[in-house]
C-alpha cells in the first residue's frame, strides 16, 4: 500500500487571488503528480460534500465536466467513486474525510480504465477553503520532493547549545557562591536559606527513570485527560522558572530596590511586578497555545527558562550518578522510540505518538522546543509543521555539563571540563541532525548526545589523571575558595 503526501494548492477568485495550501494523501502507484506548480493544471472545484458518490443514483444535477470534484468518504471504495466521477467528465476526485488521514488502498485490477487523480483530504480543510477563498476556487495537486535539510534545525541547535551552556555556567556560579559561604561563617546561614538545590543520589536517579517510564505509558493510554494535567504543570513550573531566571538578572542591577513590608516580611517592589509578568506570560501561552503563528515563541521562551532552572537546581553529586542517569535514560529513549513499534497495534512508537498527540488529538504536550519548518513541503502540511526537540534532550546532558562546571569550580581547573562537555554536546546535536536527514525519521537524540558527552568527560578526566576525584565528586574534601 502506497501512502504518499502531496499538496493541494487552492486559488480564490479575487484580485489579486488569495492562495492557500492543504495536505492531501494519494497513491503514487495510481497516479504521478507534478513535482512543482509549473507543470500543474488547475481545475475548478465543485463542492459535492453532500454526497458520497457511491452509486449513479446519487449523482447531483450539477455538471462535473473538466472539474475537480470533492465528495465525502463513504462505505464504497475510492475507485468506485472515481469511476463514476470520471464517467461524468470529472478530471480530479477529492475525497473528504472527517477522521484522520490514512493510506489510500484499493484493488485496481478491475478499474484499470480509471486514470483521474484521486486524493484524500481533511473535511475541515474543505470548510476552511470555502471560508478563506470563497465559492469560486481553482485547485491543483502536486508533490514536491522532501528537502534534504530544514534550516529550522539550525535554530533548534542554537537554542539547545545556548541553554545547556548557560545552565551549566549558572550552576557553576551557584557552586562558587556556596564555597565562598563555607569559607565565611557569617554568610553560611544566609546562604543555606537561599539554597534551593536538590541533589540526586543513585537511588533517586533510578526512581526518577521509573517514574518517567510509567508517566509515558499512562500518557499513551490516557492522553486526552493527562495532557491537560501536563499543560497545567508546565504553566506553573515555567512561570516559576522564568521568575528565577529573570530575578537572577535583576539582582545584578543596582537600581529600583525599593521595598515594601507585609506580614513582617520585606520584598522588593520590582520582584512583585516580575512575578506578575511571569504569571501573565504563562497564562497568555495557555490561552493561545494552539495559535501556531506566534505561540511557539512564547512556548520556547518558557521552555528555555524551565530547562535553565532545572539544570541549575538539580545537582548531580558525582560522575557516577551522571553515568547512571544518562545511561538509563538512553535505554528509555531507545526503547520507546525503536522497540515499542513492535508492541503497539498500529506499529507506531509510543514516544513519537505521545509527542505528536496520539490518535489525532489536537492538544500537544508542551515539553518540546519547537520552531516552524522553513522549507516548504507536503510533510510540513501533513505531519508536524514544526521541528521539535524535547526538553529531556536539553536537561539530561545539561545536568552532566553542570556537574562538569561545578567540578571545574571545585578543583580550579580553568573550565576545561565544562568547555569540553559543552562542545561534545554540540557535536552530538550535529550528529543527531545528520542521522535525521539521512534516515528521514524521528531519532532519539540521547542515542547520540549521551555517548558524546560521557565519553568526552571521561577522556578529559583520564588525561588529567583525575578520574577518581571526578567519579566520587563531593565525597572528597576540596579547598575553600577565598
Amino acid at each position: 500500500v502506497a501512502a504518499d503526501e502531496g499538496i493541494l494548492h487552492a486559488s480564490g477568485g479575487g484580485v489579486p487571488p488569495v492562495t492557500k495550501d492543504y495536505c492531501i494523501i494519494y497513491n503514487s502507484n495510481w497516479v504521478s503528480l507534478p513535482k512543482s506548480l509549473d507543470n500543474a493544471t488547475f481545475r475548478t472545484l465543485e463542492n459535492l460534500t453532500s454526497t458520497v458518490l457511491c452509486s449513479a443514483s446519487e449523482v447531483p444535477s450539477v455538471s462535473m465536466k473538466d472539474k475537480a470534484v470533492v465528495v465525502m468518504r463513504g462505505n464504497c471504495t475510492f475507485l468506485e467513486k472515481a469511476k463514476i466521477a470520471q464517467n461524468l467528465g470529472a478530471k480530479m476526485l477529492l475525497v473528504a474525510s472527517k477522521s484522520r488521514l490514512s493510506a489510500i488502498s484499493d484493488n485496481k485490477t478491475d478499474f484499470e480504465d480509471v486514470t483521474l487523480p484521486i486524493a484524500l483530504i481533511r473535511y475541515n480543510d474543505i470548510v476552511d477553503m470555502q471560508l478563506m477563498l470563497g465559492n469560486e476556487v481553482n485547485v491543483t495537486l502536486y508533490s514536491p520532493p522532501l528537502p534534504e535539510f530544514d534550516y529550522s534545525m539550525v535554530v533548534i541547535f542554537l537554542i539547545a547549545v545556548f541553554t545547556v551552556a548557560l545552565g551549566g555556567f549558572w550552576s557553576g556560579v551557584a557552586e562558587l557562591e556556596n564555597l565562598k559561604a563555607i569559607a565565611s561563617p557569617g554568610e553560611r546561614e544566609t546562604r543555606r536559606k537561599k539554597e534551593e538545590n536538590v541533589t540526586f543520589t543513585p537511588v533517586t536517579v533510578i526512581l526518577f527513570v521509573v517514574i518517567c517510564c510509567v508517566m509515558l505509558v499512562l500518557l499513551y493510554f490516557f492522553y486526552k485527560w493527562l495532557v491537560y494535567v501536563i499543560i497545567s504543570v508546565f504553566c506553573l513550573a515555567s512561570a516559576m522558572s522564568l521568575y528565577n531566571c529573570l530575578a537572577a538578572l535583576i539582582g545584578e542591577i543596582p537600581f529600583g530596590q525599593c521595598r515594601i513590608t507585609c506580614c513582617n516580611k520585606t520584598i522588593e517592589v520590582r520582584l512583585i511586578f516580575l512575578a506578575a509578568f511571569c504569571i501573565a506570560a504563562a497564562v497568555v501561552w495557555a490561552v493561545f497555545r494552539n495559535e501556531d503563528r506566534w505561540a511557539w515563541i512564547l512556548q520556547d521562551i518558557l521552555g528555555v527558562a524551565f530547562c535553565l532552572n532545572f539544570i541549575k537546581t538539580l545537582k548531580m553529586p558525582n560522575f557516577k550518578s551522571c553515568v547512571i542517569l544518562l545511561g538509563l535514560l538512553l535505554l528509555y529513549d531507545v526503547f520507546f522510540v525503536f522497540i515499542t513499534p513492535f508492541i503497539t497495534k498500529n506499529g507506531a512508537s509510543i514516544m513519537v505518538e505521545v509527542a505528536a498527540g496520539p490518535f489525532g488529538n489536537s492538544e500537544k504536550l508542551p515539553v518540546v522546543i519547537r520552531v516552524p519548518r522553513l522549507e516548504h513541503s507536503a510533510s510540513t502540511l501533513c505531519d508536524l509543521p514544526f521541528s521539535l526537540l524535547g526538553f529531556g534532550d536539553i536537561i539530561v546532558p545539561g545536568l552532566l555539563v553542570a556537574y562538569c562546571r561545578r567540578f571545574d569550580v571545585q578543583t580550579r581547573s580553568s573550565s576545561v571540563y565544562y568547555i569540553s562537555c559543552t562542545i561534545a554536546y554540540a557535536i552530538g546535536m550535529v550528529l543527531t541532525f545528520v542521522v535525521l536527514a539521512l534516515m528521514k525519521m524521528g531519532q532519539p537524540a540521547l542515542l547520540y548526545l549521551v555517548p558524546c558527552t560521557l565519553l568526552t568527560s571521561s577522556l578529559v578526566a583520564w588525561r588529567r589523571k583525575e578520574m577518581k576525584k571526578f567519579w566520587k565528586g563531593n565525597s572528597y574534601q576540596v579547598g575553600c575558595v577565598p
